[in-house]
């Protein structure tokens, strides 16, 4: 853990030893997540990488699939 300060106009400074062990340089793309539990800076592979496990498991087809039949349905029965 770093502890870091929030300066003039909302610039916050990333240590140079933390830089290096995440790889950022000049440049790099971070993603700020805003979380129940706090802010979280992420580089894009990060990101996608944490997308995709919340995502693991679902089945975002059949969800869809299902939500539209019922929508077709409840149509039918309030036009009919």
């Amino acid at each position: 853990m770093t502890t870091i300060l929030v300066g003039d106009g909302g610039r916050v400074v990333i240590p140079a030893a933390v830089r290096r062990r995440a790889g950022l340089s000049a440049g790099t793309v971070l993603y700020l997540l805003e979380t129940p539990v706090g802010l979280v800076l992420m580089k894009r592979d990060q990101l996608r990488d944490h997308v995709r496990a919340q995502l693991a498991g679902l089945d975002l087809v059949s969800e869809l699939l299902a939500e539209r039949r019922f929508a077709a349905d409840a149509e039918d029965t309030t036009s009919g």
